[in-house]
């Protein structure tokens, strides 16, 4: 209780502070160098008190040396108009709680905390008040300009999540590449919603390359939103990443009710057919040859394509472990930590304290949910067309939020059969859920580069 008493006595004091600054500022006078004696002046050669000696300046009056402290501190700068009257340090003081609101689904709620424990921290960071650490010359700014701008830090989580994935589901049945591709229909349909918005809701405009750095949060895959809103849309970075690895964290909560919703509960009693083995000349074929089509199909995905490929040959050949490892662990760690904080650093009030941002999170809910539906749909349409047949519960695995995804279409079967295993199966569209984002990303580009 004492504490709190001190708190709000404090911020009073501070607020007061505040409004009798900036009228007493300009009032004082300041003192001038002298480039002579001053009053009680002195010989030359000796001083008194009261005066300086020849090229000497006279300290200012402790009054001013107090007022210059207080205008110096952050709350000061939270609470004062500021020179052109806006209270900007109030929208400094809302993205910090907007920062521990991040650090706090992260530790307690355990919300992708690799991610949003170094978000959270960048905002809290950038939002100082005359620290200046996002601006140019700060060390945000230039882990945001090295990293995130030029695309690096996302093309090397890529290359690490290459090394952690094993392709060998995908490849055992490969029919489960079109659940992969079915869901990442959510994000041209959210792109084209996004056009529409601007032209109905008042404050909310989206040009074409913002809607598809929007519509791309549908395919649920963190790096490739950055990579493809810092190549179309740097300004919206913020938002996006904050909308994709949210609605990533809360697969769990958004894609059951929908699952339950589009299947029935014999569709998810359907138990599928063991898998058959990969050997190693399979699995090491597989990325040089997705790579190769890539190129020849779609060299706008090949970033984000050969990077992932690079990692996953880097564990399949068994030549380069100690590079696999690397990949896998101390790099993609310490990319994770500089590419949160230089997202949270584009977390500043003017950009995310907007109606825009609104329209962002929204869209990117109807982007994930259209996904996982688009999956299971298509699930369903294939057990009318192939002989063996497929749970569309792994459908909703499409959406590359790997392994969460997968790990939620087990959860659902073995609620239905408690010996029903889904996992491996559920593995196959989640990692093509990832070459499936990236393509899309590719196709997206390719418009940039077709309009520019």
């Amino acid at each position: 209780m004492f504490m709190k008493k001190l708190f709000l006595i404090i911020v009073c004091f501070m607020l007061l502070l505040s409004m009798i600054l900036p009228a007493q500022a300009g009032s004082l006078p300041r003192p001038e160098a002298q480039g002579s004696t001053t009053q009680g002046s002195t010989t030359q050669g000796s001083t008194t008190q009261g005066s300086t000696t020849q090229g000497q300046t006279l300290l200012p009056p402790i009054s001013e040396m107090i007022l210059d402290f207080g205008r110096s501190t952050g709350l000061f700068s939270f609470f004062s108009p500021g020179r052109e009257k806006e209270f900007k340090g109030i929208g400094q003081f809302f993205m910090i709680g907007v920062g521990l609101l991040l650090l706090y689904l992260a530790i307690k709620k355990n919300f992708e905390p690799l991610l949003l424990v170094p978000m959270g921290f960048g905002a809290i960071l950038s939002n100082t008040p005359l620290a200046v650490m996002s601006d140019p010359g700060g060390v945000l700014y230039y882990i945001y300009t090295i990293g995130i701008k030029t695309g690096v830090f996302p093309l090397l989580i890529f290359m690490g999540v290459g090394a952690m994935t094993d392709f060998g589901p995908l490849i055992a049945n490969p029919k489960t590449l079109l659940l992969g591709a079915a869901a990442q229909v959510g994000i041209f349909i959210t792109l084209i919603g996004a056009l529409v918005l601007s032209e109905f809701v008042p404050g909310i405009h989206f040009n074409l390359f913002e809607a598809a750095s929007i519509g791309i949060i549908g395919g649920a895959d963190g790096p490739t939103a950055i990579f493809l809103s810092s190549q179309l849309a740097p300004h919206l970075l913020g938002p996006i990443a904050v909308a994709a690895y949210s609605y990533m964290a809360l697969v769990p909560l958004i894609q059951p009710p929908i699952m339950r919703a589009l299947t029935t509960l014999d569709e998810r009693k359907i138990r599928m057919e063991q898998m058959r083995h990969v050997g190693k000349v399979e699995k090491i074929i597989f990325p040089l040859l997705v790579l190769g089509l890539c190129i020849l199909l779609l060299p706008t995905a090949a970033p984000l394509i050969g990077f992932f490929m690079f990692g996953n040959l880097m564990r399949e050949c068994h030549v380069v472990d100690r590079l696999s490892k690397t990949a896998q662990n101390a790099l993609i760690n310490i990319v994770t930590i500089l590419l949160g904080l230089g997202v949270g650093a584009q977390l500043s009030a003017h950009q995310f304290l907007n109606l825009s941002t609104l329209g962002i999170l929204f869209l990117g809910s109807i982007a994930f949910s259209i996904g996982t539906a688009s999956g299971i749909l298509m699930a369903k349409l294939m057990n009318l067309v192939f002989e063996a047949k497929i749970n569309p519960l792994i459908g909703s695995a499409g959406v590359s939020a790997v392994p969460m995804a997968a790990r939620v279409s087990q959860k659902l079967g073995m609620e239905a059969d408690s010996q029903n295993m889904l996992l491996m199966h559920a593995m196959g569209p989640n990692v093509a859920g990832v070459i499936g984002s990236a393509v899309a990303a590719g196709v997206l580009l390719t418009l940039k580069n077709l309009l520019m």
